[in-house]
């Protein structure tokens, strides 16, 4: 492979978001004696972590806006325990926007791997989420120097999976598809939005999730990548 640019997702790949995301709600649950409203705090959690990612999946479609999507999370997580309160959810749902983004848990290996990678090629970020805070989540995590740009879908004006973000992407970068790599962990949005485009892709994959397509590369630690880039 004649690889010059490698393209990261950010949540879910490097930025471990579901480890960040519980810390910031368990203590958010517990200031906020969500408890006196809501069951279990691992009974909500499991219940949001399914409202939020069908809400993400309308918000890639542009079926709902970044706002929309921030207001009704929480409002939609506490109507399937019949607890209306859209003051809580609003004061929820700024806490953890504000506190979240500082968390940095990262994936096994992620500075390791990066130190390395870095030292051959230029890396890039690629990445749906907000641009205000995949900033923040990139200096908490003290990741920001290995990174030659960072493109959000807000800059380019779509999602990915669009083919728009993927050019924004390479324009941005001077880079050709040929010689680029893109490495996520959602096999429609980053995987196959990427090769659509004529770029070669790596599904990080840990949880062993079983896909009807294939990919180039396939990998459950992001050490892995150091085997074949």
């Amino acid at each position: 492979m004649n690889i010059k640019h490698i393209f990261f997702d950010l949540d879910h790949t490097l930025w471990d978001f579901n480890k960040n995301s519980k810390e910031t709600l368990a203590e958010l649950y517990t200031e906020l004696n969500l408890s006196n409203y809501l069951p279990s705090f691992i009974e909500f959690y499991s219940k949001y972590l399914e409202v939020n990612e069908d809400l993400w999946d309308l918000y890639r479609k542009d079926k709902i806006s970044k706002d929309a999507l921030r207001t009704v999370r929480f409002l939609n997580t506490f109507k399937h325990f019949n607890f209306f309160n859209s003051d809580v959810a609003e004061t929820l749902g700024n806490e953890y926007v504000a506190r979240s983004p500082h968390k940095s848990n990262l994936f096994e290996g992620c500075h390791e791997v990066l130190i390395q990678l870095k030292l051959k090629y230029k890396l890039h970020i690629i990445t749906n989420g907000f641009e205000e805070v995949q900033l923040i989540k990139l200096r908490s995590a003290n990741l920001t120097q290995y990174f030659t740009h960072i493109i959000t879908s807000e800059m380019a004006g779509v999602t990915k999976p669009h083919p728009q973000i993927f050019d924004y992407a390479l324009n941005a970068a001077k880079a050709k598809p040929e010689e680029s790599i893109m490495i996520g962990d959602n096999f429609d949005v980053d995987c196959v939005g990427a090769e659509k485009r004529g770029i070669k892709a790596v599904f990080f994959n840990p949880h062993s999730e079983k896909q009807n397509e294939s990919v180039s590369f396939e990998i459950r630690y992001l050490k892995e990548l150091l085997t074949f880039l």
